[in-house]
């Protein structure tokens, strides 16, 4: 079996888009809208909202590839790196000092072309403290770059990159493409999903190909739209990864793409859906805490804070009275008086009975 690199049309990617045609216009639509709402928040509500959507893209894209980091951390990276907190403690984890200023240097820079330095500066920004890897430069090694699963022994080879000694000479025609198809290609989803897709294939660094592969799609996108996108693209295929391997491990068989532009159109438009709703809900906790502020102690606050963190998905389980001790750093007895407090003054909703009450924010 070829490979799509191997295959005489490489890389003259074939595809069809009369299916999709409606979605291509729902994105334009919500494009629109979210930049609407947005327009609506003062600029420090603006910019909260902002760096959610990058904490949010920087801890998914680090999942994907198994790595967990604090959102914690990320967030007072991103903060403290914007200005906004310059007295915020550089974090220990250097994974996220890395993962921060690649968001950062994406939103920041979107607008110029592709060169290899930037990709190599994002290579280096992404593996700050990692050891025995090739950081900023192609890779080189002899051996076969292969996509592989399963234990020693029985591995499952899933998918083989061009060799190293033809990486150069394959990303100076990426480059080249990625460049000029900013004027040939004029649907942003269409252009952000070719452009994922091609450098996946070539996956031209030792290591961190797939969150710098995110990071080239999301320039495509925030190229092709005029700004820094408004919704988290990694967060969308997070939540479903098994499609985004398969679909990739497809398309990587044929320069025929169809199958490939249509999962990645309706993982965009899954990614701006999120993006509306946690835009939405950052303005209703904003109007929460300005109706509730009066009506919390310090221990209520901290609790209510930390449950609204979890945005619009929601506190996992709710709230019950053995997580409120533990979060307030108070009795069960005080945390009992608490939650009760809270739903009188109707800030919360209890569910279930008993022992398994737990209670939910109204919001």
């Amino acid at each position: 079996m070829k490979y799509n690199w191997q295959q005489k049309d490489w890389p003259n990617f074939q595809y069809k888009t009369d299916v999709i045609e409606d979605l291509l216009y729902d994105f334009a639509q919500r494009t629109g809208r979210i930049s609407g709402v947005l327009e609506g928040f003062s600029e420090s509500e603006q910019t909260d909202a902002m760096i959610n959507l990058m904490v949010s893209e920087a801890i998914k894209t680090s999942e994907i590839e198994g790595e967990y980091l604090s959102r914690k951390d990320v967030m007072s990276s991103i903060r403290r790196n914007l200005g906004l907190n310059p007295e915020l403690p550089i974090s220990k984890d250097k994974r996220v000092e890395g993962i921060t200023d690649l968001m950062l240097a994406i939103r920041k820079h979107f607008k110029a072309p592709l060169t290899e330095k930037i990709l190599f500066g994002w290579h280096t920004m992404l593996m700050k403290g990692s050891k025995g890897i090739q950081v900023g430069q192609w890779r080189s090694h002899e051996e076969p770059m292969q996509i592989v699963s399963g234990a020693i022994g029985r591995e499952v080879v899933h998918f083989e990159a061009p060799p190293s000694n033809t990486v150069s000479s394959e990303m100076s025609r990426f480059i080249t493409w990625f460049n000029e198809s900013q004027n040939s290609i004029k649907k942003p989803i269409i252009r952000s999903a070719i452009a994922h897709l091609y450098f996946e294939t070539i996956h031209p660094f030792e290591d961190g190909n797939g969150r710098i592969g995110r990071a080239v799609a999301e320039k495509a996108l925030s190229q092709s739209t005029g700004r820094p996108v408004l919704f988290s693209l990694s967060k969308s295929i997070e939540s479903n990864k098994t499609n985004y391997y398969d679909a990739l491990k497809a398309a990587q068989r044929s320069n025929e793409i169809t199958d490939w532009i249509n999962y990645f159109v309706k993982t965009v438009l899954d990614a701006q859906i999120d993006a509306e709703q946690e835009i939405e809900f950052a303005l209703m906790k904003t109007k929460f805490f300005d109706q509730n502020k009066d009506e919390l102690n310090e221990r209520q606050q901290k609790v209510v804070r930390r449950m609204l963190e979890e945005e619009h998905q929601g506190f996992e389980g709710g709230m019950n009275a053995r997580k409120y001790v533990s979060l307030a750093k108070t009795s069960k007895a005080t945390a009992t008086r608490d939650l009760q407090d809270l739903v009188a003054k109707g800030i919360f909703k209890p569910i279930g009975g008993g022992r398994s009450t737990r209670y939910e924010i109204k919001i």
